[in-house]
């Protein structure tokens, strides 16, 4: 519990063994639970979230977007805290954010990457494939978004059933903050660090851009 509110904590993973326990050790001790879904991982990063007393949920469609919906039937907390296992969002600022949530009455605060604290931590490539999705997320829809495609969130549990998720891969990031701000729910973006990644980089950087590009036209074009 954390001022009075319950705290759930949601982690995708495939094959993250060797971020995952920098990332468990390191999450705060008021967190209720934590939920590693397994996305197909072929690795220990089941064993190691059972061996932190993380609930393990196995997800076998391959995709962040159903990894994500998968923890969010489960989940059950007042607040729900989202980021990766491989250790590039920073758990020291979960406090930080569930404060802002709490004290400014929001439902839904995305941490913001940018501009990057350290450019070395992100490599050019990605640098290059979120700036133009956050242009065209601000081009489609009107929103000041600074960084649509941010894993890490802080929101209540409570607007889910208010909100339409159908991506079932990369896309979820930017859906959710955009159905979020399309049903005028309360959204901020707090600007935090973010650390290079422990581990093998999977995301196929351009496969998933153009589809991430393509879906942007999709929630515009979505009645």
């Amino acid at each position: 519990m954390y001022k009075n509110f319950s705290i759930g904590v949601i982690i995708p993973c495939y094959n993250e063994e060797e971020g995952l326990p920098i990332v468990l050790k390191n999450i705060p001790t008021f967190v209720d639970k934590i939920y590693i879904v397994d996305n197909q991982s072929d690795d220990d990063t089941a064993t190691i979230a059972k061996n932190f007393g993380a609930v393990v949920l196995h997800e076998d469609q391959k995709g962040y977007g159903f990894a994500y919906k998968k923890g969010f039937q489960f989940i059950d907390t007042d607040i729900v805290v989202t980021m990766d296992g491989d250790g590039t969002y920073p758990t020291e600022e979960i406090p930080r954010l569930i404060n802002i949530l709490i004290q400014e009455n929001l439902d839904f605060v995305s941490a913001c990457r940018f501009p990057l604290q350290n450019p070395e931590n992100m490599d050019i490539l990605s640098k290059i494939g979120n700036c133009i999705l956050t242009f065209t997320t601000q081009l489609l829809f009107r929103y000041g978004i600074q960084d649509s495609q941010s894993g890490m969130w802080v929101f209540k549990r409570s607007i889910l059933p208010k909100i339409r998720l159908e991506s079932n891969g990369m896309a979820l990031s930017e859906e959710i903050k955009i159905e979020i701000i399309k049903k005028k729910l309360r959204f901020k973006e707090v600007h935090i660090p973010y650390y290079q990644r422990y581990g093998k980089k999977k995301i196929k950087k351009f496969q998933d851009g153009i589809k991430n590009l393509i879906f942007l036209f999709y929630l515009k074009l979505r009645k």
